[in-house]
């Protein structure tokens, strides 16, 4: 017969097999972060061509190409190496995000032809690669959401929280391409404008709650010492305030670009040393898991006397858990009963739980509002940022949390036309 060790060994393989994959998702992570960022530099770089009619960057398009496509076939490869394992709900959803990235991937050379030939309006060709962008960080969330172990969560959910305002800042650079080369001051895009701002500090938020120590003070030294933001602050109040129909300087168009585009590089060196200090993490929990195995599995070559002790324990003769050394503290020391081990493991796995549902969360939290917010959009016809806005003041109103109004608003779904929603 199996004994408690066996099912505590059990365990131990199966939180080993869940590192293992996490690692692997981690990886996909950091290499799908440099996509996002090669990207968001052809988005914005599609921008001036199409917005100058062709008279700019075209050369810098034909540059930067064939370092997109590298950039993809890298990730492509990690995500071979990952394969199709991942068990449970959070793996379906995982590859079902995958299989929308690659879709997007193998559009991207037909974007490309019609951008090229003029052939694409400059707002269509920025919201066809908004939407590849948003599908390789849908990836991120579900890894995120994913994640077995709770360190590994939070520095998960920072990340994923900062690549998504990177994404919107660099939405703003492509809005204020638009502002200052047409060269005219338009309300709706201001509108736009300064909600992109807005939620970009939302996400940075977040991030700060649940980076480590290093990551705050990097993306800290980084918002202080960019001299860009002088230039970037300027330019915002600018094209913001600017009335409707009010003339703008065009060749503030280059200026803005290029100090957009520092603060984004900057922004991705972080984005890098949080995807690196993630990896550092996986590897980390791996050995903690690995070494932990194998003291497990050196207790039971001495299972004999080991049985005897657990028995003793369960009736009373041994301490309770809580006098004895912190996991990973006894090595072989031979005293320590099995009963021990099980309520040393089961008290570890219930708090790293509770920390895993605290990230899950926050992720589903913002779920749940960008859900609510496309529901506003679709039957309210309002922009993304007015539903924000409504969802935010009615929480206020009622002394609410946004969450709560989100799922008030999802509720009323099934009430709605069928035709309408259709599309959600």
């Amino acid at each position: 017969m199996k004994t408690p060790l066996h099912y505590l060994i059990a365990a131990r393989q199966s939180e080993m097999a869940a590192l293992e994959q996490i690692s692997g998702a981690s990886s996909l992570v950091a290499s799908m972060s440099e996509l996002v960022h090669a990207l968001q530099k052809e988005r914005g770089l599609s921008n001036m061509y199409l917005f100058s009619g062709g008279a700019f960057a075209r050369q810098s398009l034909l540059e930067h190409g064939p370092h997109v496509d590298a950039v993809m076939g890298r990730v492509c490869l990690v995500l071979d190496e990952l394969g199709e394992r991942l068990p449970g709900a959070h793996g379906a959803r995982l590859f079902n995000a995958i299989a929308s990235a690659l879709e997007g991937f193998e559009a991207l050379p037909l974007l490309r032809r019609q951008r090229d030939a003029l052939q694409l309006s400059a707002e269509d060709c920025t919201q066809a690669l908004i939407r590849m962008i948003a599908a390789c960080l849908t990836v991120v969330f579900e890894a995120a959401d994913s994640a077995c172990d709770p360190d590994i969560a939070k520095l998960l959910v920072a990340l994923f929280h900062f690549m998504q305002g990177k994404e919107l800042a660099g939405q703003e650079r492509a809005t204020g391409v638009a502002a200052f080369t047409e060269g005219i001051g338009n309300t709706e895009r201001q509108r736009h404008w300064l909600h992109l701002i807005d939620s970009q500090e939302r996400c940075f938020q977040v991030f700060a709650d649940f980076a480590s120590l290093a990551g705050r003070e990097r993306w800290q030294l980084q918002c202080g010492a960019c001299p860009d933001m002088t230039v970037i602050e300027r330019l915002r109040r600018m094209g913001c305030t600017a009335g409707d129909g009010v003339p703008l300087e065009q060749g503030l168009s280059a200026s803005w670009f290029e100090a957009c585009s520092s603060r984004l590089d900057a922004m991705h060196q972080i984005e890098a040393f949080l995807a690196q200090e993630l990896e550092v993490q996986c590897l980390r929990k791996r050995e903690l898991a690995s070494a932990a195995l194998s003291q497990q599995r050196q207790l039971l070559e001495r299972q004999p006397q080991t049985r005897a002790e657990a028995a003793e324990a369960f009736l009373g003769a041994r301490q309770p858990a809580a006098t004895l050394p912190a996991e990973g503290a006894y090595g072989l020391q031979l005293e320590k009963s099995i009963v021990s081990l099980v309520q040393e493991q089961s008290m570890r796995l219930q708090d790293m739980q509770a920390e895993i549902d605290k990230a899950r969360a926050t992720l589903q939290e913002r779920k749940t509002i960008e859900r609510a917010k496309g529901v506003l959009m679709n039957y309210r016809q309002l922009s993304e940022g007015d539903a924000y806005k409504l969802i935010r003041q009615t929480a206020m109103n009622q002394n609410r949390r946004m969450l709560d109004v989100a799922d008030a608003i999802l509720a009323t779904l099934e009430l709605l036309p069928a035709s309408t929603n259709s599309s959600l």
